[in-house]
């Protein structure tokens, strides 16, 4: 009796399909196909203007699609754009709040909208650690905690998926980091699902799990973080005292690499290879001078994946 196979079927929360959004004669979100798993941090890279706040929009129903579709927790948000928004929580551009009011008496107002009970409200002030802060007003906020109040309104419904578009914007290193280690417990804690757009990949590669990336409207890249890493291949670069007869020479025993003008370059190899090559060089009487490893930052990656949209 043969064991069957039972196939797990990825659940996505949020997933459009050739998603398009024209302004006049500008095409501002090129046929878009989105997928958001469940659980994830998804980081929505793209320099700016590509293209990642009016898919936000459209997201949100904030603006009309030209064309498409946008399906968020397996619903169609055309047909039941309030009763999934009801579980949508977004900051978008810069959060909305009264400055002469204190945070307490900005999130009762929306608690009283949204109808959840009061307790929520220290319980997202905690959330965002502005419980000693509470009773200021607004006005007086650092930037950085004006940007943890709008995530703590927009924490207030207790939703499912949480979107926020360049939350770090403006921010100084240590609000960067506060901002970052915030979005990275929302998944675990509150088994949140979270949308994070940004135009810097170094800020996503710290906290996302999925990223996708877009350009000119179009989306040029979508998958785990991890296939997005393994694109950054290290080198190992050697000096020696002649590096063209010892490139001639590593050919003869086997070894594949480059000759770069003053430099024996190799492809990604294990140490034990290059601790091979370097005693191959050395017992055959080469000087070799220097041994480093060069690696290729995911930003150069990023960069050189905008740059061919752009140029095409």
């Amino acid at each position: 009796m043969g064991l069957e196979v039972i196939r797990v079927e990825k659940q996505y929360i949020v997933k459009t399909t050739n998603l398009t959004k024209q302004f006049k004669s500008t095409t501002a979100v090129d046929k878009v196909n989105i997928q958001i798993p469940k659980g994830a941090i998804y980081g929505f890279l793209g320099p700016n203007g590509a293209g990642k706040t009016t898919v936000i929009k459209l997201l949100l129903g904030l603006i009309k699609k030209s064309a498409g579709s946008v399906s968020i927790f397996g619903k169609e948000l055309k047909k039941d754009k309030i009763s999934i928004l009801r579980q949508v929580g977004s900051l978008v551009e810069s959060p909305s709040y009264y400055g002469h009011l204190s945070a307490r008496r900005n999130l009762e107002i929306m608690r009283a909208i949204l109808q959840v009970p009061k307790s929520r409200i220290q319980e997202v002030l905690e959330i965002v650690k502005l419980e000693e802060n509470a009773d200021r007003p607004v006005k007086g906020y650092s930037l950085g905690m004006k940007q943890r109040l709008g995530i703590a309104q927009a924490l207030l419904g207790q939703p499912e998926l949480l979107i926020l578009d360049e939350p770090t914007n403006g921010l100084d290193p240590s609000g960067i980091i506060e901002m970052r280690e915030l979005i990275k417990s929302l998944p675990g804690q509150f088994g949140m699902t979270v949308l994070v757009s940004s135009h810097l990949l170094s800020e996503i590669d710290q906290i996302a799990t999925e990223v996708g990336i877009i350009s000119k409207g179009k989306l040029i890249f979508q998958d785990n973080i991890e296939v997005l890493r393994k694109q950054s291949l290290n080198k190992i670069r050697i000096e020696t005292n002649d590096c063209k007869a010892a490139w001639n020479y590593l050919i003869t025993k086997g070894y594949k690499g480059e000759f770069e003008e003053n430099h024996l370059i190799f492809p990604e190899v294990d140490k034990t290879i290059v601790a091979a090559i370097v005693r191959t060089l050395v017992e055959s009487q080469f000087d070799v001078y220097r041994v480093e490893e060069e690696k290729r930052s995911l930003e150069s990656i990023f960069l050189e994946m905008t740059e061919e949209v752009q140029t095409s």
